[in-house]
C-alpha cells in the first residue's frame, strides 16, 4: 500500500518519521480528496486513506491527530461529495449503531454534552467495539480497518475494512458486543450493535431526521417485494410494527412500501445497511427476472406543523380554551393589583395632599406668602341651615348602629344632599367611597361606561378598549362557527366584576383592625363586623335614579349594596332626587324597611343667612338698607334651593345688585324650561313622554296659583284622567308632586324659582298665543274624537228595533257639550291666529 503512493508523497512520509505529520498528509487526512489530485486518480486517494487508517502509519506519525479528523459537521463523503462511500475490491462495511445520540432536530443540545467526552469515538471503536481476536497478527481473517466514517445524524458510524472472510468478521463483532453488553455512557439502557452493510449507503446531509417509519422504494424493475420478503430483509434490525404495501389502485411510480419499526434505532440501522440493496425482482414477459434496487427514505410519522393545523382546524375547542386561559391569567395577575388600587382609593393612601407632613410643610412655606386668593367654601351647611342639624345627628347615629338596611337621603336636585352627607356627616371619617351614577349613565358605549365605572371606584388597570376588539373577534367567530366563543363580555358581566373587586376591598378594610384587641381574637369575620359597626367603611351612591338611563347599572348597584349591608361589610347611603326610589330598592331588600331622610328647600330666614354668610360685607354698612331690602325680596322669589342661592351669592359678589341677579336667574330658568319642555325633545335618551300642551297647562296654572290640587290637573280635558304625563313631568323635574297620607295631594313647581320663571314665560305674548293655540287644537281634537265615537254609536242604535232607554239622549247631550267646547275653542283659535299674523 505504501508503494502505491506517488514519489512526492512517499518522500513526505519518510521525512516525517522523526518529526511531525507532513503538511501534505495532514491535509489529506482532513479532506475526502487531496488538493492537486487528478480527477482520474481515485485509486491513489483510497490508498492514502487506507494508509492513514493503518496501525503502522498511526504509530509512526504520532504527531497527527486523526481521531478528531473523522468527526465532521457534515457526513457527506465520497468522490466530489456524492454521499457514497468508495469501496476498493476486497473492502467491506460494518455499521455500528448507538455511537452517538440520534439527531432529531437542527439544534439538538445533547451534542453539546457529548462534546465533553475526552475519548474519541474512533478510539472506542478500535479499542472497545472490535474484538482483540480480529486485530491480532494471528487472526486468520486478515482484518484491517481502512477508514472510519461517522454518521452523526443517524447516531452511528461506518467502519471500512479488508478481510478474507466478511461473514466471520460480522459474526465475531456482533458476538463480542453481545457478550460484553457494551453500552454508551449517555444511553445506559441500549447497547451498541453492529450490522454488515449489504447495500450502498447514501450519506446525505439534508434536513431529514430519523423516524420510526421508513419508505422503501423499488427501482430498476416493474414489480415490488411482498410483505414476507420485506419482513425477511428488515426483521433482523429490530421489532417491526407494521408493513404497509402500496395501495393496489395507486399508480405512483416507483412502487413502494412502508415499514414501521418500534424504535428509531432499528429504522436507522435498516436504512444505512439496506439502502441500495439489490434484491431479486419479478419476471418479465420474456421470462427474464429483473432485479429491484431498494431506495430507503425516512417517512415522517408526524405531519409538519400539525399542532398549528390542529389549532386552526378546531376553533370550537381552541377559542373557548384560549378565552378561559386569558380570563384565568387576568384574574391571577391583574385582580390583586386592581383590588389594591381600590383599597388605596377608599383609604386615600395615594392622596399625598392629605398627609399631615404635606399640610405642615405647605403651612410653613407657601402658606406664609401673601399670594393667591384663598378659596371660600360654599358648602358649610352646618352653620347655615339650623333646621338640618337634626338630620345630621340622625345620620351619624345610624352609622353607629348595626342595621342591615339602606340609608336613603331624598330631595330635589340642588337641595344639598351631597353637601349634607359627604361634606358634613362624613367629614373627617376614614374609609369613605363615593360612587356617582351620573358620569356612568352619561357615558356613550359599553367601553366608556366601564371606564367611567372603574374611575369611580379606582379600579385599574382597566382595558376597556379590549372589549371592542373582543366583540369583533367574537362576532367573526360566531359568523364562522355559528356560536359564541366567549371572548367578549357583556356590560353587565364587566360591571359585576368591578363591583366584586370593590366588595373584596371593602371587606379587607373592614377587617383590617381585627385582632388588635384580645376579646376579638376568637370572633369570626361576621361576628366582628356585627359588633363593630364603626369599623365598617361607608359607601355613598350619589345621583341614584337621577335620570332614565341604563337600568342595569341601577339594578346591579342596588343588588351589590344589598349584599354589603346584609353581610355587615359596609354602610350604604343612597342620595337620590327620585320620589319612587323605594320601588327600585325594594327589589334588592324586599323584607327591610329603609331609613330615609327627606330634604326640602331651606326656610326663608335660613336662606337669607346662607346668602349673607357668603357675601360677607358686600351689603353691610349704613347705606345698604335698600340693598338688604332687595335681597329679602330676591330670596323670596328664589326660594330655598341651594343651587339658586349659591348663584345669587356669586352674582352679588361680582358687583351685581340683588334685583338684577334675581332677574338674570329667572331669565336663565325660563330659557331652560322653554328648551327642555317645549321646543326640543327631552334630553333623556328617549322621546318626550308628555305633550307640550299638557306642560303648558301646568305652567299657566302654577304661575297664577303657585300650587294646584293634583286631581284638578288629572281631570282637565288635556289629561283626561291620565296620570302618567304628570309623573313624567315630575321625573323631568319641571314639577313636584306633594304626597299626603300616601297619595298625591298637590302639584308645585320643580324648583321655587320656576314659579317666577313660569310668570316670565306668560309675559311673552307670542309664546303664550302659540302655546294656547296648540292647547286649543288639542282640545278640539279630543272633543271631535268624543263626538265621532258618539255618532258611531248613534248609527248603530238606529239599526236596532228598540233603543236602550235614555242612551240616545245621553249621546246627543254628549255631542252637544263637545260641540259647544269645539265652537268656543274655534272662536279663540281665530283670535289667536289673527294676533300671530301681526305680532312676532
Amino acid at each position: 500500500m505504501y508503494r502505491r503512493l506517488s514519489p512526492h508523497l512517499r518522500q513526505s512520509v519518510a521525512a516525517s518519521s522523526s518529526t511531525r505529520c507532513s503538511p501534505i498528509l495532514s491535509r489529506a487526512l482532513h479532506t475526502e480528496r487531496p488538493r492537486g489530485t487528478a480527477a482520474g486518480s481515485p485509486k491513489q486517494y483510497g490508498v492514502l486513506k487506507g494508509l492513514a487508517g493503518s496501525r503502522a502509519v498511526r504509530t509512526q506519525f504520532r504527531g497527527c491527530t486523526p481521531a478528531r479528523t473523522w468527526v465532521r459537521e457534515t457526513s457527506t463523503v465520497g468522490y466530489n461529495k456524492t454521499g457514497y462511500i468508495d469501496l476498493e475490491p476486497g473492502e467491506g462495511l460494518l455499521f455500528f449503531d448507538n455511537i452517538f445520540p440520534l439527531k432529531t432536530a437542527v439544534f439538538d443540545i445533547r451534542y453539546l454534552i457529548t462534546r465533553l467526552d475526552k475519548v474519541s469515538f474512533e478510539s472506542r471503536i478500535r479499542n472497545t467495539y472490535i474484538p482483540p481476536s480480529l486485530t491480532s497478527p494471528d487472526s486468520p481473517n486478515n482484518f484491517k480497518i481502512t477508514a472510519i466514517i461517522p454518521r452523526i445524524k443517524d447516531g452511528g458510524a461506518f467502519v471500512k475494512y479488508t478481510s478474507t472472510s466478511p461473514a466471520a468478521v460480522e459474526a465475531a463483532v456482533s458476538q463480542h458486543l453481545k457478550d460484553n453488553a457494551i453500552k454508551p455512557w449517555y444511553s445506559p439502557f441500549a447497547r451498541v450493535k453492529a450490522y454488515a452493510v449489504q447495500g450502498k449507503p447514501w450519506l446525505e446531509d439534508l434536513r431529514i431526521f430519523p423516524t420510526t417509519k421508513i419508505k422503501v422504494e423499488f427501482t430498476g424493475g416493474d414489480g415490488a417485494l411482498s410483505q414476507e420478503q420485506l419482513y425477511v430483509l428488515f426483521r433482523r434490525y429490530g421489532k417491526i410494527v407494521d408493513i404497509v404495501p402500496q395501495p393496489p389502485a395507486s399508480k405512483d411510480l416507483p412502487h413502494y412500501a412502508t415499514v414501521q419499526y418500534s424504535t428509531i434505532r432499528s429504522a436507522t440501522a435498516a436504512r444505512n445497511c439496506l439502502h441500495g440493496f439489490v434484491a431479486a425482482g419479478t419476471q418479465t414477459a420474456t421470462g427474464k427476472e429483473v432485479p429491484l434496487t431498494l431506495r430507503i427514505l425516512y417517512e415522517r410519522t408526524m405531519k409538519a406543523h400539525w399542532i398549528r393545523d390542529w389549532l386552526f382546524s378546531h376553533p370550537r375547542i381552541v377559542l373557548p380554551i384560549v378565552a378561559a386561559i386569558l380570563a384565568a391569567v387576568t384574574v391571577a395577575i391583574f385582580d390583586p393589583v386592581r383590588t389594591w388600587f381600590i383599597e388605596a382609593k377608599i383609604t386615600r393612601a395615594l392622596n399625598f395632599t392629605e398627609s399631615s407632613y404635606w399640610v405642615m410643610m405647605k403651612k410653613y412655606t407657601v402658606g406664609q406668602l401673601p399670594i393667591g386668593r384663598k378659596q371660600e367654601t360654599m358648602n358649610d351647611l352646618w352653620a347655615v341651615w339650623d333646621e338640618r342639624i337634626e338630620s345630621v345627628n340622625q345620620l351619624q347615629a345610624w352609622l353607629r348602629e348595626t342595621v342591615e338596611t339602606f340609608i336613603v337621603v331624598q330631595g330635589p336636585r340642588g337641595s344639598g344632599k351631597r353637601d349634607l352627607v359627604v361634606d358634613t356627616v362624613l367629614k373627617g371619617r376614614k374609609n369613605v367611597l363615593v360612587i356617582d351614577c351620573e358620569p356612568i349613565n352619561e357615558a356613550h358605549g359599553d367601553s366608556a361606561t366601564i371606564a367611567a365605572a372603574a374611575a369611580q371606584v379606582g379600579y385599574r388597570p382597566v382595558f376597556s378598549w379590549l372589549n371592542t376588539i373582543s366583540s369583533l373577534l367574537d362576532l367573526a367567530a360566531q359568523g364562522t362557527l355559528g356560536s359564541s366563543t366567549g371572548f367578549s363580555q357583556t356590560l353587565e358581566m364587566q360591571f359585576n366584576k368591578i363591583l366584586l373587586n370593590t366588595g373584596t376591598a371593602l371587606k379587607r378594610i373592614a377587617l383590617k383592625d381585627k385582632g388588635e384587641s384580645e376579646k376579638d381574637m376568637g370572633l369570626s369575620d361576621d361576628e366582628y363586623l356585627s359588633t363593630h359597626p364603626e369599623k365598617r367603611p361607608v359607601v355613598v351612591i350619589d345621583n341614584f335614579l337621577h335620570m332614565e338611563g341604563n337600568s342595569i347599572i341601577y339594578e346591579r348597584l342596588a343588588g351589590w349594596a344589598a349584599l354589603l349591608v346584609s353581610a355587615n361589610v359596609a354602610h350604604v347611603i343612597f342620595l337620590t332626587n327620585d320620589t319612587t326610589f323605594a320601588k327600585s330598592l325594594s327589589k334588592s331588600l324586599p323584607d327591610r324597611v329603609f331609613r330615609s331622610i327627606l330634604l326640602g328647600d331651606a326656610a326663608p330666614e335660613s336662606a337669607k343667612r346662607f346668602v349673607l354668610k357668603h357675601i360677607n360685607d358686600e351689603l353691610s354698612g349704613a347705606g345698604n338698607e335698600k340693598a338688604l331690602a332687595e335681597l329679602e325680596s330676591s330670596i323670596q322669589a328664589l326660594g330655598g334651593r341651594l343651587t339658586d342661592l349659591e348663584s345669587l351669592a356669586r352674582r352679588i359678589k361680582t358687583g351685581e345688585s340683588p334685583k338684577k341677579a334675581v332677574q338674570e336667574i329667572i331669565e336663565t330658568s325660563a330659557a331652560e324650561i322653554l328648551k327642555l319642555y317645549f321646543l326640543e325633545e327631552a334630553g333623556y335618551r328617549k322621546k318626550r313622554t308628555w305633550a307640550p300642551e299638557q306642560a303648558w297647562y301646568l305652567v299657566k296654572a302654577l304661575a297664577e296659583q303657585g300650587e294646584i290640587p293634583f286631581n284638578q290637573v288629572v281631570i282637565h280635558d288635556l289629561f283626561r284622567l291620565d296620570e302618567e304625563p304628570v309623573q313624567n313631568l315630575e321625573q323631568a323635574e319641571m314639577i313636584q308632586i306633594v304626597v299626603n297620607n300616601g297619595r298625591p295631594y298637590s302639584v308645585k313647581p320643580g324648583r321655587p324659582v320656576y314659579q317666577a320663571a313660569f310668570q316670565r314665560l306668560l309675559e311673552d305674548r307670542v309664546l303664550t298665543a302659540k302655546m294656547d293655540l296648540v292647547s286649543l287644537k288639542a282640545i278640539v281634537k279630543g272633543e271631535e274624537t268624543v263626538m265621532e265615537k258618539a255618532e258611531k254609536e248613534l248609527e248603530m242604535l238606529a239599526t236596532l228595533q228598540k233603543q236602550p232607554k235614555g242612551r240616545v239622549e245621553c249621546l246627543l247631550e254628549r255631542v252637544a257639550v263637545a260641540q259647544a267646547k269645539v265652537a268656543e275653542a274655534e272662536k279663540k283659535i281665530a283670535v289667536l291666529k289673527k294676533m300671530l299674523r301681526t305680532e312676532y
